[in-house]
């Protein structure tokens, strides 16, 4: 049996050692400037990469982040962990009854806000695939991952922003909240889809199957599988060990999920992400057992998994300012025009829809492990995937101050 040798092993630990250290030394450093964690967490990534480190002391980044040999898939497999454990976390966060409630406020909102960007990306990638560095050939894939990359939204990000800025549980902030769920929820259906297609190389009647595979377990999970979790949790919480009990438990349903979504066809994150919201949105699941298994994933796997963003591209070399521009401005374009009318159709007045546009147009790490994902997978390349990364990083940072700007002048 093949295994790690010694001095595997002490590499591998040693790079998990500087990156949780260093990751976390960066994170407390942006809190200071009010800066979102995972930039920290991407900046250090970007500096122990090629980009830095490795033109500076190449010796050093070869020998504890290897592209090669054991360790490296050693390391691949901790961060297809995380980004698994991470889509959980993200899953826990939607709730539908909160979407539901909203009403067709919420509905306007959340429809427009999915369709207008998506359309724009959608449309921009099939007819003018070279304003992206692609072939004139158009993509069905390239495509819907555009479409999907302009609309979706950072659900952790903004629930933040607002908690931040007191309004989470305001008219405003609700209705953001609920729109961004849709998003989310809608969002990594269609990407799991594009995944698909992309191992399959191709579609047809295998991509219909394996939309009906997606349709039928998501809402299998969320009606039959989340009675069955509201039965088993009160028995966990109560009669298990605390907190392993319930720990274990949602971690491996979480992943049982993913190994199953992974072994039809469709990738592992659809599976960890449905499970999540089936787990979170559950009337019984202990707010304690909520906050361990968030703080558990966000301080330990998500900081491994954002780190090592920046350990495989130059994002000097991949810096390509028009294409990071054209995005930037297709991405806040499509999603403040999309949430705001939604919202004004709704009935809500000019600035307080302004403000749920500007709310919405945070993508921060939900657009990052989208990108991730898609870079890995062979959609994107490296210069589109650095401008997306910027794209998610500078509309999370201006989100929140911009939504401010919104409503003092609506107060004013």
């Amino acid at each position: 049996m093949q295994s790690l040798s010694h001095s595997d092993v002490v590499i591998l630990f040693t790079s998990i050692s500087i990156m949780l250290l260093a990751s976390r030394m960066f994170a407390e450093l942006g809190r200071k400037f009010k800066l979102p964690v995972v930039m920290g967490e991407m900046i250090m990534g970007i500096i122990l990469g090629p980009t830095l480190i490795g033109k500076l002391f190449p010796g050093f980044f070869e020998q504890f982040f290897p592209v090669s040999g054991n360790v490296a898939v050693s390391m691949n497999a901790i961060t297809q962990i995380s980004v698994v454990m991470l889509l959980f976390v993200a899953g826990m966060e939607v709730q539908l009854p909160v979407v539901l409630k909203q009403g067709r406020l919420a509905l306007y909102t959340s429809i427009t806000s999915m369709v207008i960007p998506f359309t724009i990306g959608f449309w921009l990638a099939w007819f003018k695939p070279t304003l992206f560095g692609l072939s004139t050939e158009p993509s069905i894939i390239f495509s819907l991952f555009m479409g999907t990359a302009m609309a979706i939204t950072a659900l952790p990000v903004i629930a933040r922003i607002l908690m931040d800025m007191n309004i989470y549980k305001t008219r405003v902030g609700m209705l953001i909240m609920a729109a961004a769920m849709f998003d989310d929820l809608v969002g990594w259906l269609i990407f799991s889809v594009v995944l698909a297609m992309m191992q399959k190389q191709g579609v047809g009647a295998d991509i219909w199957l394996t939309l009906a595979y997606i349709i039928s377990f998501g809402l299998l999970m969320l009606t039959f599988g989340r009675k069955l979790l509201n039965k088993a949790l009160p028995f966990i919480q109560t009669k298990l060990s605390w907190p392993g009990g319930v720990l274990a438990f949602a971690l491996g349903l979480c992943f049982l999920c993913a190994a199953f979504t992974e072994a039809i066809g469709i990738h592992a994150i659809l599976g960890s992400f449905i499970m999540g919201i089936a787990l979170g949105d559950s009337v019984h699941l202990n707010e304690r057992a909520r906050e361990i298994i968030h703080q558990f994933v966000t301080n330990i796997f998500a900081p491994l998994f954002f780190v090592s963003i920046g350990l495989h591209v130059n994002f000097i070399e991949n810096f390509n300012l028009q294409l990071v521009g054209l995005v930037f401005v297709i991405a806040c374009f499509g999603k403040i025009i999309g949430a705001g009318l939604g919202s004004y159709m709704g009935g809500l007045d000019f600035k307080s829809s302004l403000a749920v546009g500007f709310g919405m147009n945070a993508r921060g790490a939900m657009e990052i492990v989208l990108g991730t994902l898609a870079y890995k997978a062979g959609i994107i390349q490296e210069e589109l995937y650095v401008a997306l990364l910027i794209m998610a990083l500078v509309t999370s940072i201006s989100s929140g101050p911009l939504m401010k700007w919104a409503l003092r002048i609506k107060e004013g």
